[in-house]
Parts: structure tokens; sequence; C-alpha cells
């Protein structure tokens, strides 16, 4: 077990060893990558084989949930049709560490007569790929920390963090916000609370707890435990909203011998805290926290009840 941990560590000190060595890599080269990026009408194609493509497919996803559209190409199905998918708009991002692979030396001079600018991540700075390139990223290294030298490690983790740093670079130079990534991932959490509005998630037509103002405390009741929101909202005969009453109120007033006889008019909280339908979710659940409720109902910009929204509701939709 000593023996693995050693071995262990000793890989990540090279491979922290070498990425140091980045930051200070990072000049003009690095500016006019990510000029080309911001500045381009089309997409961002990254290429890349072996290892550098498991990698540019990362880089490439990266890009695309940070405001660049972008896709990874293979290049050997770039040989076999997928050129085809590249446009005079577009800026290629080409991954190869000795900068030589041979696909390369096909795609090149077709980017080049279609006039697409080349961004080069690579450790072969004499390279073909280099000398083709636009911009070049350096990740070359001494060492790799695979002890035979064979298995890309120390170089593959360098891709990454030059990919990384390439791509939030051009998402903070867009001023690119949280709601701007929340569209692209609309299915996370992030999504869910920036996205989501109240009327999104409310509940809606017969599953909205209401009463008219001329019930009783016994409608409320029934009214209450056949939706199960944990409150009621009384209603003007316009639809808009007098008060409600609230499970608690329920039992505070019986504990205080009122009966279910008693006119809801007369018991009710007027008017009542009321959401509206054009509020984004997660403030009606900062409000919820704000006043120690846990249920409201929903009200349009003319002041009527079009829905109800409790604290379940919220934690369904991903809010929480």
């Amino acid at each position: 077990m000593n023996k693995l941990l050693q071995y262990g560590r000793e890989l990540l000190k090279l491979e922290l060893q070498e990425a140091k060595k980045l930051p200070d890599r990072l000049g003009k080269d690095f500016v006019e990558a990510c000029q080309l990026i911001l500045s381009n009408k089309g997409k961002v194609v990254v290429s890349g084989i072996g290892k550098s493509g498991h990698i540019g497919k990362k880089i490439a996803a990266s890009l695309a949930s940070t405001g660049s559209p972008a896709f990874f190409m293979h290049p050997s199905e770039a040989l076999h049709g997928d050129l085809g998918m590249i446009t005079k708009n577009d800026v290629a991002i080409l991954i190869s560490y000795s900068g030589r692979a041979k696909e390369f030396n096909f795609i090149l001079p077709i980017l080049s007569a279609m006039n697409v600018p080349v961004i080069a991540i690579t450790g072969g700075l004499d390279s073909p790929l280099a000398k083709s390139a636009r911009a070049v990223l350096d990740i070359s290294i001494e060492q790799e920390a695979c002890p035979m030298g064979l298995a890309p490690t120390s170089s593959s983790t360098n891709t990454l963090l030059m990919g990384d740093a390439l791509a939030i670079a051009v998402m903070r130079a867009r001023g690119f916000k949280e709601e701007d990534f929340a569209r692209s991932h609309p299915a996370g959490s992030l999504g869910a609370k920036l996205l989501n509005h109240v009327k999104d998630v409310m509940r809606q037509g017969d599953l909205v707890p209401k009463i008219p103002h001329t019930a009783t405390v016994f409608d409320a009741m029934l009214e209450l435990s056949r939706t199960g929101v944990g409150l009621v909202a009384i209603c003007q005969d316009n639809n808009k909203i007098a008060g409600v009453f609230t499970d608690g109120d329920l039992r505070r007033l019986l504990l205080k011998n009122g009966t279910l006889q008693d006119s809801i008019s007369s018991v009710m909280t007027s008017p009542g805290f009321q959401i509206p339908e054009s509020w984004k979710a997660v403030e009606a659940l900062k409000s919820f926290n704000d006043h120690n409720i846990t249920a409201a109902p929903v009200v349009n910009s003319a002041g009527e009840l079009v829905g109800a929204l409790n604290i379940h509701d919220l934690h369904q939709a991903g809010i929480s």
C-alpha cells in the first residue's frame, strides 16, 4: 500500500510541476486565440486524435456551455466527409502534442484554402501544425508522469488546463453570466433556479384551493383537505383575493372554540401574502423563507388569482 501511495504522489507532483510552467507561457498568441474566438461569426471546431481527442471533446463542451458555440470533429471522420461541417466563418482548434498527427497533414491545407484560422494546442513548436496556425498555445513538457514516458499524462493535463484557460478567458471577456450558463444547462439545478418562474411551477386550474368570500370555515376545511396546498384563497366575485386561510389558522381557530360554521371572512388573514406569477421561482423560495411560510396564492399583474404554490412544489422542481 505504501508503494501505491508513493506512485500516486509522484505522478501528481510531476504533473503539477509541469502545469506550473503554463501561466508564464501565456502571451500574445493566447490573446490572439481568444480574439479569434470572440470575433468568430461561426462555430469553434475542435479536433484531435487519441488522448488529444478525448481532451478536445471536453474543450469543445466547455466552450459550448460558456457562450462559444463549438463542436468536436474527429480527424479521421473529417477526412471522410465531416470536413463539410466546417464553413469559412468558423475557427479551428487543432490539438496534437507532437504537432505531426498525419491526419492534420490533409486537413490543414483545406482549412487554409477556406481561410479558416487555426489555433494550435501543441508541444511541437516547430511542427507543421504550429507553422500553419494563427496562434500557438504551448503545452510542452520536460517529462511525462508515466515512468516509461509513453502514456500521455503531464501533456494531456497541460492540454486540459490550456483549454480551460481559453474557454474561461473568453467567457469572462463576453461578460457571460449565470443566466447565460443556465440556458445551456436547463435540466441542472442552476437552470431550475435561474430559468423557472413561478408561473412555470405553480399549481393551476382545479388544483388551486379557492372559495368565495361568502363561504364558511367548513368550506375552507374541505378545500384545504381536497388540494393539500396548505392554504385556501378567499376570493371576491372578480377573482381578486380578499384573504387567505391556512391549515394553521384552522387549528388555532378550533383551539379558541371557533366553529366550522363561522364565516370565513371573519377569520381569514386579509389580504394575506401573495406571489406574482412573474417572479422567478427562486425569489418565491426566498420569500417563503423570509416570511417563515410554506405556501401562497399566485396572482397576475391585475391582482387576480391564477395559481397556488407551496414549498414542496419548488423542491420538486429542483429549486432549493
